[in-house]
């Protein structure tokens, strides 16, 4: 178990080893980060698009962004599992797997697909936004 002092407060993280403090920062910022973006798309679910125009809206587009909204932000606290005891070890509660000790490449490889699937994504919008070859 770890301990640190950070401004007379004592933190426990619960790792086998130390977290530096950028690490620690950082799990506080990645939920930070995808916050604007649920903010901006919620008037998408009330029928308003960027530019302020009406659209056509459905029954299903207010619990359609609030839960994407919320399932983003929920995917990106999954990140404080990167410093905390939790992201190491199974919860005892889990049936089954409780107190095992969860493999590096059971976060390795999800976030390695996922950052390939986004890099793709980008280069795609990259190449439409910028009408490259063609």
């Amino acid at each position: 178990m770890s301990i640190r002092v950070l401004s007379k407060e004592v933190v426990t993280t619960g790792t086998e080893r130390p977290v530096p403090p950028w690490a620690e920062r950082t799990a506080h910022l990645i939920p930070l980060v995808g916050l604007p973006v649920c903010l901006w798309r919620l008037p998408i679910g009330f029928g308003y698009a960027m530019g302020g125009e009406n659209t056509p809206s459905a029954w299903w587009h207010i619990p359609y962004v609030f839960g994407l909204s919320l399932l983003t932000e929920a995917f990106a606290l999954l990140g404080f599992g990167l410093v905390r005891g939790w992201g190491e070890v199974v919860p005892g509660w889990v049936p089954r797997l409780g107190g095992r000790r969860i493999p590096p490449a059971a976060a390795i490889v999800p976030a390695t697909v996922g950052g390939l699937l986004l890099l793709g994504l980008m280069a795609g919008w990259v190449v439409t936004a910028f009408r490259i070859g063609g």
